[in-house]
């Protein structure tokens, strides 16, 4: 790291700290713990993601600056405590890095992208085992460290993932396909039959967790692709706004169909059709 670096870093450290002061710091930082500030750490990230997807150098400048914060404000809170510091943060993730790439630092010989994942899966499973033994847990699972506090897509992606390694997988896409027509049909079932909420909701989430393994068959992150998603929805409905506000109208003033002619167009502009 380059002393430019170290004084940035450290300078961000007293920041903190001084924040953290009960003597002369603030309020609202002094009144926090692990827990109120978790819900931060977590939108930080997702900002981080946005800045991406917009191609929005400057402001991912900005919001890795956010994100960073929350590094240092969880290590300032632990350090408090007793329990570890920021450098012993860093400490643990440089000695990670170099352990899962042996191919980099050590005598490890993988030259190509799949034999690095599976060198580096190799090692995180044998983590987990000697984390579970550690903490005196007899059964190792192999869905042991995806996280409960995933969003509910990326965990269904990930858990599946886990369990297609040790052969719990569909065979095809096409098993897949013949699993959500069958979701599908179970969930119409229930709301044309006997309806009852929590059936419906039980079943959607059946159907919703074989679309992420559909995704993980196609090679595709679901998570990604239903963030894709919602921002080309909302940047269609932009458009439809912007087209009624041409005759000083809001969506509210207008219908169904012709806010569906002007979706129609919207998807014509972007293909350059229009």
């Amino acid at each position: 790291m380059s002393t430019h670096n170290s004084k940035a870093i450290n300078d961000l450290l007293d920041i903190m700290a001084k924040l953290r002061d009960p003597d002369g710091g603030c309020p609202w930082d002094l009144e926090q713990d692990f827990s109120t500030i978790a819900p931060y750490t977590i939108e930080e990230a997702y900002e981080v993601a946005d800045a991406i997807a917009d191609g929005d150098m400057n402001e991912l400048r900005d919001e890795l600056g956010d994100l960073l914060l929350q590094v240092v404000f969880h290590a300032q809170m632990a350090q408090e405590e007793g329990h570890f510091t920021f450098e012993d943060v860093a400490n643990s993730i440089n000695a990670k890095m170099i352990s899962r790439h042996p191919h980099v630092f050590g005598e490890g010989d993988a030259t190509t992208t799949d034999g690095v994942n599976q060198t580096w899966e190799k090692i995180k499973a044998s983590e987990r085992a000697q984390k579970a033994e550690t903490k005196g847990h007899d059964r190792h699972s192999a869905l042991d460290g995806v996280a409960s506090a995933l969003p509910a897509l990326m965990r269904a992606e990930k858990l599946t993932k886990r369990a297609a390694r040790v052969g719990f997988d569909w065979p095809s896409t096409d098993d897949v396909f013949d699993k959500l027509h069958e979701e599908i049909d179970e969930l119409k079932a229930e709301m044309t039959e006997n309806p009852d909420q929590d059936r419906i909701e039980d079943e959607l989430g059946d159907m919703l967790f074989v679309m992420a393994n559909l995704g993980r068959k196609l090679g595709v992150d679901p998570e990604v692709a239903l963030r894709r998603a919602n921002h080309k929805f909302t940047r269609r409905f932009h458009f439809i706004e912007d087209e009624l506000a041409k005759d000083s109208r809001t969506a509210s003033q207008s219908d169904l169909q012709e806010m569906d002619a002007l979706w129609n167009k919207a998807k014509k502009v972007e293909r350059g059709q229009a």
